[in-house]
C-alpha cells in the first residue's frame, strides 16, 4: 500500500477543478452538492474513499442533512471516516444553520404568498421529529409579529381548543393569522382531521374579526396549503 492509501485519500487528489473548496471560491457555496459541503469540513477520506465520497455515504446512510441533523451524535461518529472530531464540526455547521434561519431579521417579515410563509418555518419545522401546531400572528400590512407554538403531538380535531390558536392574537389585535403544522412522515398531504381542524379554524376567526390567511402542512422539502386547494376554506 502506498503512502497515499495509508494515509487516506486527500482532496488535494482531486482535479483542482473538482476540489470542493476551490469550487466554493469560484463558484459559491450554493454551486456546491451537500456530499461537497460535507467534504470541507470532513478534509480527508479514508482508504478508498476520498472526503466527497466520505460525506456521500453518510448522507445516504443517515437520510440527508436532515437525517443528520437528527441523528445522535454517537452515531455520526460511528460512521466509518467521520470520528468524534468531524463529527463535531458537521453537527456544529449544521446548528449554526438551523440558528441562522431562527434569527430575528432586523426589519419583520412580510408575508405575501403561501410561499414566503412556508420558507419562513420550513428549515425548522421539517426537521422536527413530532407534530407541531404554530401559529403565525401578522399585522394589517402582512408582517410577521411573532409565531407561536399552540400544541405538540399528534393533532385530533377533538383535542385541539380552537381558542387557544386565537390568544395571542386577540390580545395583540392582531388582524390575520396563518396556521402551521408538520407531518413527520414528510408527506403534507392534507388528512380528514386537518381539513376538519381549518374549517374550524375559518369560522372562528370570522366571529373573532381575524382572518386566517392559510393553513400550511410542511412536509420534507414542501408544503401544502390547504386555502389554494380549497380544503376547509370553502
Amino acid at each position: 500500500m502506498n503512502q497515499s492509501a495509508r494515509e487516506g485519500y486527500r482532496i488535494a487528489d482531486l482535479d483542482q477543478s473538482q476540489r470542493p473548496r476551490e469550487r466554493l471560491e469560484r463558484l459559491g457555496a450554493g454551486a456546491l452538492t451537500d456530499a461537497e459541503l460535507l467534504a470541507i469540513l470532513i478534509r480527508t477520506g479514508i482508504p478508498g474513499e476520498n472526503a466527497v465520497q466520505v460525506g456521500q455515504r453518510l448522507l445516504n446512510k443517515l437520510d440527508g442533512l436532515r437525517g443528520i441533523h437528527q441523528a445522535a451524535f454517537e452515531d455520526v461518529c460511528q460512521e466509518k471516516g467521520i470520528g468524534p472530531a468531524k463529527a463535531a464540526q458537521i453537527k456544529a455547521a449544521i446548528e449554526l444553520g438551523r440558528r441562522m434561519a431562527q434569527e430575528s431579521p432586523r426589519e419583520l417579515p412580510t408575508i405575501h404568498s403561501p410561499q414566503d410563509a412556508a420558507n419562513y418555518v420550513m428549515y425548522e419545522m421539517s426537521a422536527l421529529q413530532q407534530e407541531e401546531l404554530r401559529v403565525m400572528i401578522l399585522d394589517t400590512r402582512n408582517h410577521v409579529l411573532k409565531i407561536e407554538q399552540v400544541y405538540k403531538g399528534s393533532l385530533d380535531s377533538s383535542q385541539v381548543r380552537i381558542g387557544e390558536l386565537f390568544r395571542t392574537a386577540v390580545k395583540r389585535m392582531a388582524k390575520a393569522i396563518i396556521v402551521v403544522h408538520n407531518h413527520p412522515s414528510g408527506d403534507p398531504t392534507p388528512s380528514p382531521d386537518d381539513i376538519a381542524i381549518t374549517r374550524a379554524i375559518v369560522q372562528a376567526g370570522k366571529l373573532l374579526d381575524i382572518e386566517v390567511l392559510d393553513h400550511l402542512v410542511i412536509g420534507q422539502g414542501r408544503f401544502v396549503s390547504l386555502k389554494e386547494r380549497g380544503l376547509g376554506f370553502g
